[in-house]
């Protein structure tokens, strides 16, 4: 049984298939209506605040998670045989944050710049200094590889645990671990670089 192969999906891997009419909902079984409703339930709070901080809006975040949601709704079914189903949908989100971002303006799209408020409240500090810090380190962190990024932004900015974000993104803990160790050396690479020049 092929669940998921890049024939089923149209060529690409991780994204939903658009060659098949998917069953709706009505005729599922009340085990895969509960399954379905349970993974939404669980899941978009975290993809809302994970889109809210790639797109730095309420609406876009929303527009794109409800797409993820409808996404894999047409593909539940297949997806209840995956053996990485979060992974699956951790690349359907992914996927659609990107679609809104393309659809964004051609210009580089700014910060959320809830980090820069969050880093001038900081009375104890220099304004300057921790807004110039904030920078740096969010500009850095852009330089990341795509995975190394999302552990990070999940694990600090969204405040999860190992766990939890390697639950969100469909991977082991030790997968999260290892890439937030590389994220860690990447990033005083980079923020040593910045410092020196």
């Amino acid at each position: 049984m092929n669940d998921g192969g890049p024939e089923e999906s149209g060529g690409a891997v991780g994204l939903p298939s658009r060659r098949r009419r998917p069953t709706p909902m009505s005729q599922w079984g009340p085990a895969a209506r509960l399954s379905y409703w349970a993974f939404h339930a669980n899941r978009r709070p975290s993809y809302m605040r994970f889109a809210y901080l790639q797109l730095g809006s309420d609406a876009a975040a929303e527009e794109a998670v409800d797409a993820t949601f409808d996404a894999l709704m047409s593909e539940w079914l297949r997806m209840l045989h995956m053996d990485r189903l979060d992974a699956y949908a951790w690349t359907v989100l992914k996927q659609r944050l990107a679609d809104r971002q393309q659809r964004r303006s051609p210009w580089p799209r700014p910060m959320d710049i809830s980090a820069f408020e969050a880093a001038l409240k900081e009375a104890h500090a220099d304004r300057y200094e921790v807004l110039t810090d904030t920078i740096r380190f969010y500009s850095a962190v852009s330089r990341l590889a795509e995975r190394q990024r999302d552990a990070v932004v999940l694990r600090y900015g969204l405040q999860c645990s190992p766990g939890e974000a390697a639950a969100v993104m469909g991977v082991d803990e030790a997968t999260v671990r290892t890439h937030l160790g590389q994220a860690h050396r990447r990033l005083a690479r980079l923020l040593d670089t910045s410092a020196e020049s």
